[in-house]
């Protein structure tokens, strides 16, 4: 239902309202733009759309669907686009160090063009990875109503008559590598791995962080897990342009909804489903939009107290295609709620709370991919946060489907990623060994690399549970294996991974959240004396500048204070 609006307390009436104005306006009379039409709201419409990879293809026409909602509700879309970098492109190479730092320029960007052109509301399409945090954290630092759409997952992939995503290709390569893949079977997988549109189909970052568009209140409820081919992406579209001016009616906005009860749902679910330990990198950041103190070991003691309830790839057997068919992320959060595991308070962009949402859910037995949280696939979370004198300002570790969870070898150590992959593509690493990989954090990389392509390459040999990795790099939520990721400090800033050397014993305990090395307080200081930092190979442009101001990988690994040092939000101008 249309409604009208008085735009004398919204941004728009910056560029829209009064004679002083008039230039303004001449603006928008040259796009077609009547005189009815902006005297309406204005709602960003931004997309991440792009041709990069098929995470993006498929976003640009759903963001343009969304304008017919908008119009229904009474607003007047304005369209515009923002970057991403694609992971499974960037993978392997020197182009990892821009996913992280994407990140940071997608919420910036979003952030400049609503500033610059007064938007009054905002709806986001995203696809891969850092472009969900990236949206969201622009809309919690903007506090404009808003809605968050996840373009939607890829359709699985079959090959010899099998569900295949990209991370069967991934461990392909190292099958290859060890002999075990004839070059004819790696061609053939790679070109039915990936069917059409959609982002990666298993509970990897992309489908992760859709999870926690949902829990968090900032999706319509049941949405992102349809897949990016299905014809009810177009009523998801539509259904969030209309909705986000019944938002603007209300004056309803994102800080509103995300509390830090909210934030404590979404951390739920996370570990609920086996999600991405990447979850633990973005919660923190987009807290942090809302002046919430909510770090890595906040979201490591939720993870420490919630059952695993979600068989889904990479630790289990499903895909985001079969978690919507079972009923969605509403499905899993049903029985997390009346498990205890939820708080219903927190507002939702229905206008209802989560709980009011959750009591229009019926819980389905006869589904496969979502158990019960009395009869868990296992007691605790499939993420486990770790603490100890290698990583005194934590570490995270994704034990969803893993039999093993302690773990005890010789450090063996490398200076980047390309030098830990050679090294495995040579089958030069023993059984029983850590790899340590350091000088990829957010300042050393600079930017943080996920390490799939050599976690995938171990898994594809074999070794995939025979040694352990270390780094204080990223892994990708596709990465399975014993593998401990954002080590903090970093050793750009001495910390202790800095200071490992090769034969220094590791020991990893995920049950008690434990990571420690042994080497004796007198050594570890004459190790500090002699450390000297390491120059990369960035010293100027995007990447240097996120080296400067980027922050420590617990607290988000963000590149300013965010709202706690705000003194106006831009919704109130």
């Amino acid at each position: 239902m249309t409604q009208n609006f008085d735009k004398s307390r919204l941004p728009s009436r910056h560029v829209s309202v009064g004679p002083e104005r008039a230039p303004h306006r001449s603006y928008y009379y040259a796009m077609g733009m009547s005189e009815e039409e902006i005297a309406r709201p204005f709602v960003g419409v931004v997309s991440a759309g792009n041709d990069s990879a098929p995470c993006n293809t498929a976003l640009d026409a759903q963001a343009n669907i969304c304008r017919r909602g908008v119009e229904e509700g009474g607003g007047t879309p304005r369209r515009f686009n923002t970057i991403t970098v694609t992971d499974g492109i960037a993978m392997g190479h020197q182009g990892m160090k821009s996913s992280l730092v994407s990140r940071e320029v997608i919420a910036d960007s979003i952030e400049l063009s609503v500033r610059g052109h007064c938007y009054d509301a905002l709806v986001g399409f995203a696809g891969c990875d850092k472009s969900l945090p990236g949206m969201m954290m622009a809309m919690l630092r903007l506090n404009v109503p808003s809605i968050f759409v996840y373009g939607g997952s890829i359709l699985p992939g079959t090959y010899r008559e099998k569900d295949v995503t990209v991370v069967d290709v991934f461990e392909a390569v190292g099958q290859y590598a060890a002999g075990g893949c004839p070059l004819k079977d790696l061609t053939a997988l790679e070109k039915v791995a990936c069917p059409g549109h959609g982002a990666c189909g298993g509970q990897f970052t992309a489908n992760t962080m859709a999870c926690v568009g949902e829990a968090i209140g900032l999706s319509l409820p049941n949405s992102n897990m349809a897949p990016a081919p299905y014809k009810s992406r177009e009523e998801i579209a539509t259904a969030a342009g209309r909705q986000v001016m019944e938002l603007l009616a209300r004056i309803l906005r994102p800080r509103d909804i995300c509390t830090r009860e909210a934030f404590e749902n979404a951390a739920r679910v996370v570990a609920a489903t086996g999600g991405s330990t990447n979850a633990a990198l973005h919660l923190p950041a987009m807290a942090s939009e809302c002046g919430i103190a909510f770090d890595l070991f906040d979201v490591a003691e939720i993870f420490k107290t919630t059952p695993y309830i979600a068989d889904l790839k990479p630790g289990g057997q499903y895909v985001a295609k079969d978690m919507h068919e079972a009923g969605g992320v509403y499905m899993a959060m049903k029985t997390l709620l009346d498990g205890g595991f939820l708080d219903p308070e927190p507002l939702t962009v229905t206008g209802k709370s989560l709980g009011e949402n959750l009591e229009e859910i019926t819980w389905n037995p006869d589904q496969k991919v979502f158990y019960d949280v009395r009869s868990p696939l296992s007691p605790t979370g499939g993420v486990v946060g770790l603490k100890g004198s290698l990583a005194p300002d934590g570490a995270i570790v994704k034990v969803a489907g893993m039999e093993r969870l302690q773990f005890s070898g010789p450090a063996r150590v490398f200076e980047c990623e390309e030098d830990a992959f050679d090294a495995v593509e040579r089958r030069d690493i023993q059984e029983g060994s850590v790899i340590v990989i350091r000088y990829e954090g957010p300042k050393g990389g600079p930017g943080m690399r996920e390490m799939l392509s050599t976690t995938a390459a171990l898994y594809g040999q074999g070794m995939g549970e025979k040694v352990a990795l270390v780094t204080d790099g990223r892994f990708s939520g596709a990465t399975r294996g014993f593998c401990i990721g954002h080590v903090g400090p970093e050793a750009a800033e001495c910390g202790p991974i800095a200071l490992v050397k090769d034969g220094d014993m590791i020991h990893i305990d995920a049950e008690k959240g434990s990571i420690d090395v042994e080497i004796d307080q007198t050594e570890l200081d004459r190790r500090r004396g002699e450390w000297q930092p390491r120059r990369n190979d960035y010293q100027s442009g995007a990447l240097w500048r996120y080296s400067q101001n980027v922050g420590p990988a617990s607290k988000g690994a963000l590149t300013h204070p965010g709202a706690a040092s705000e003194t106006h939000v831009f919704a109130d101008i």
